[in-house]
């Protein structure tokens, strides 16, 4: 099964088959040319961990939409993409009558993805974000071709500013007590992803040549 096959029966499976349609057109938008990182296989990987985290979460069907939706927007010259995807929630889900608690937590996940700081207690906080940040734990060839796909989505930045916004991402990132926030992320992500993230900054700020 291609990715986007399985994305749709993923979203068929949690908003039912009225929603085909939209499901088809929210996976498109993992699509569009100028994304080479936050694609459909971003979006797979991460509904994969969450699966995998679902012990975790308050209201796994809030996590679920919320990862369908965080990239739904998605510009690289904005620093609202969050925002526009939370409310492009919101509206989607009131329009399928989705119980309105259930839009606002959904948009309320959505806008968590800009910091990746849930509050202590946030269960369904804890599960996106952890999921989102999984590809920092991956294998060296997957990490690698993280790294690519994140500097193929800022080709237009010169690579002396991309490495230092880059390595100010990054050490914010290792600056924290824990990259992950629920027991078993920690478990299984947190020495890989320091490791990674250890070894790209070394990459990034050491002089060429």
């Amino acid at each position: 099964m291609v990715v986007e096959e399985y994305l749709l029966t993923q979203w068929i499976e949690l908003a039912g088959e009225r929603a085909a349609d939209l499901g088809t057109d929210l996976v498109a938008r993992y699509g569009e040319p100028h994304r080479r990182y936050h694609t459909v296989h971003h979006l797979a990987g991460m509904l994969r961990v969450i699966d995998e985290l679902a012990a975790d979460a308050a209201d796994l069907d809030a996590v679920r939409y919320a990862a369908f939706f965080h990239d739904a927007i998605y510009a690289v010259d904005r620093t609202d993409n969050e925002e526009r995807s939370a409310e492009l929630a919101e509206t989607t889900l009131a329009e399928l009558g989705a119980a309105p608690e259930l839009s606002r937590e959904v948009g309320r996940l959505v806008r968590l993805t800009a910091a990746h700081n849930p509050a202590p207690g946030d269960y369904n906080g804890a599960v996106l974000c952890d999921a989102d940040l999984a590809v920092l734990a991956a294998d060296s060839s997957d990490y690698a071709a993280y790294t690519r796909a994140v500097r193929a989505e800022y080709q237009h930045v010169p690579d002396e500013l991309f490495r230092i916004g880059r390595a100010a991402v990054l050490r914010k990132l290792a600056e924290q007590p824990s990259l992950y926030h629920t027991t078993a992320a920690r478990r299984r992500y947190e020495s890989a992803a320091r490791a990674n993230l250890a070894a790209e900054l070394t990459e990034l700020t050491t002089p060429a040549g």
